[in-house]
């Protein structure tokens, strides 16, 4: 979504590397090029104004003037800034001390209000907590049906006293799930709301009167993320109307600029609390300012992928995995690959994964164009090969890379490909674990890089010494010469000494050792 912001900032970073200082023409132009940035990405215009105007404030303060590096500061800068436009913190839940808590759902027609409820309920269940859901929007069509299939996907319980289609009193089932979640002992009641197409006085009306009946303890409106600039006009006629505590952004895994993302939270003053990027139930999670404005400077998102990991990863496989490559649990096997690949495949999409790395905006093109299919054929190939194959790679010859490839649907090559690219990895990822270091790294232990000679150029050979200068006075060479013939037919050195050989029995005569020392050394 902040994919056009993301590669126009990075642009403009670009432009400020390698200069020692900012002139103010340097700032000016720098400004200019972020506030045509921000617009574009169909960011409010008061937060464009008040966002440049913060990022020159700083620009022409000592923080940057007195900078070893002014290009990393004004990157620094924008950071801290896009993490205050964000919301500033992660903003959590509330819980109620006493009794279930009430979260109530609110916003647009169209904006996923009835998904993201079984979302937060399922990410609720993750967190040890026993939600019920609350079919309260009885408006639209199939809206209770909805959400009583998206409840049975995650698990939680649907409370839905009425057929909706038009029919029943929502007030009232709000009213009336408090006491059901007592009766239950439901800890978290998801109320979800009816929709509307634009700001409805009546349903504006509804959604209050739900507020007052079940006086929830947070009022979250969802509001969804393609929708531009007039996210921010119905978010503040919703906080006008209704009134909310936080703001969940659904649909950030689209291709829209993503400007309401950046505004809403700044005008409104409310934080962004939760963020849906995904079609799946876990698409879900709390939005981290820092890591989300970490994402828009192409800095990555390393801790969102650390946690998905945790989650997603079986500790017991990874540890096993880990001491196979350090060689000690035996050999790294196409079964132990594919598991990990397995593994990997449960965090969801490679590319949304690769896309959380730094960097990763120079090859988005090729992240886009990624084939998610093509683990599903190296899974197929893997699986057609017997068990002693996947545990011995080496005995695939012709015969059986023909079979494989036979039973695998695929041609012989992409079996030779699969074989061959294992070799490698493991023997890469074998390095690794050991301590070796990655190959083609530089600066890494074993291997070319920094500290090492460059390619093309001769190593520079160390000069010869000339050893002991000796004086032009002849009575001073005659005693160096006497010297330098008792040195070399003195004994040798007890510590070493590379003028001649160690004599142990000297070097412990010259130890001293007390008298019953001796009894360490059997």
């Amino acid at each position: 979504m902040f994919a056009t912001l993301s590669d126009r900032l990075s642009a403009t970073f670009k432009n400020l590397r390698g200069k020692g200082r900012l002139s103010e023409a340097d700032i000016d132009a720098t400004a200019r090029e972020i506030r045509i940035a921000l617009l574009e990405a169909d960011v409010a215009l008061p937060v464009v104004k008040e966002f440049v105007g913060a990022v020159k404030e700083r620009a022409r303060g000592s923080e940057v003037s007195q900078a070893l590096n002014p290009a990393q500061q004004i990157v620094k800068i924008v950071n801290e800034e896009l993490q205050t436009i964000l919301g500033g913190e992660t903003r959590r839940l509330r819980y109620a001390k006493n009794g279930p808590t009430v979260i109530m759902l609110a916003g647009l027609q169209g904006a996923g209000k009835t998904t993201l409820a079984a979302k937060l309920a399922l990410w609720l269940k993750q967190q040890d907590k026993s939600p019920l859901l609350v079919a309260c929007d009885l408006q639209r069509p199939n809206a209770v049906r909805q959400l009583q299939v998206n409840g049975e996907r995650v698990g939680v319980p649907v409370f839905a006293p009425e057929p909706g289609n038009g029919v029943g009193d929502p007030v009232q089932v709000a009213r009336a799930s408090i006491d059901e979640a007592k009766r239950r002992l439901h800890d978290v009641v998801i109320v979800d709301t009816a929709g509307r197409l634009g700001v409805d006085a009546e349903l504006m009306q509804q959604a209050a009167d739900i507020r007052d009946a079940v006086r929830p303890d947070e009022v979250l409106f969802v509001v969804d993320a393609m929708i531009g600039q007039d996210a921010v006009t119905t978010a503040q006629a919703f906080l006008d109307g209704v009134g909310y505590d936080g703001v969940v952004l659904t649909k950030l895994d689209g291709d829209a600029r993503g400007g309401a993302a950046l505004s809403i939270a700044s005008i409104t003053g409310k934080p962004v609390m939760f963020a849906s990027n995904g079609e799946k139930m876990t698409d879900f999670d709390l939005f981290h300012p820092d890591r989300m404005a970490s994402r828009i400077l192409d800095m990555g998102d390393v801790l969102t992928l650390i946690e998905q990991a945790e989650k997603t990863f079986d500790a017991d496989q990874a540890m096993k995995a880990a001491q196979k490559l350090s060689g000690q649990g035996g050999e790294f096997t196409l079964d132990d690959f594919l598991e990990q690949m397995q593994q990997v495949r449960k965090l969801g999409s490679l590319s949304k994964i690769m896309g959380m790395l730094p960097g990763m905006a120079q090859f988005r093109d090729q992240l886009e164009n990624f084939d998610e299919r093509e683990i599903d054929r190296i899974q197929a190939i893997i699986q057609s090969m017997t068990p002693a194959e996947r545990a011995n790679p080496k005995i695939i010859d012709g015969s059986r890379r023909a079979r494989i490839a036979k039973g695998s649907g695929r041609q012989v090559s992409d079996v030779n490909q699969l074989v061959d690219r294992f070799f490698e990895a493991r023997k890469m990822m074998q390095q690794m674990a050991r301590g070796g270091g990655m190959p083609g790294m530089p600066g890494m232990p074993g291997m070319p890089g920094v500290g090492g000679p460059k390619r093309g150029k001769a190593k520079p050979q160390q000069k010869k010494g000339k050893g002991a200068k000796r004086s032009g006075n002849p009575a001073k060479a005659a005693e160096q010469a006497k010297a330098a013939k008792e040195k070399a037919a003195a004994p040798g050195n007890p510590f070493g000494n590379a003028d001649g050989p160690v004599d142990y029995e000297q070097a412990a005569a010259a130890l001293d050792l007390p008298a019953d020392f001796s009894k360490f050394l059997k």
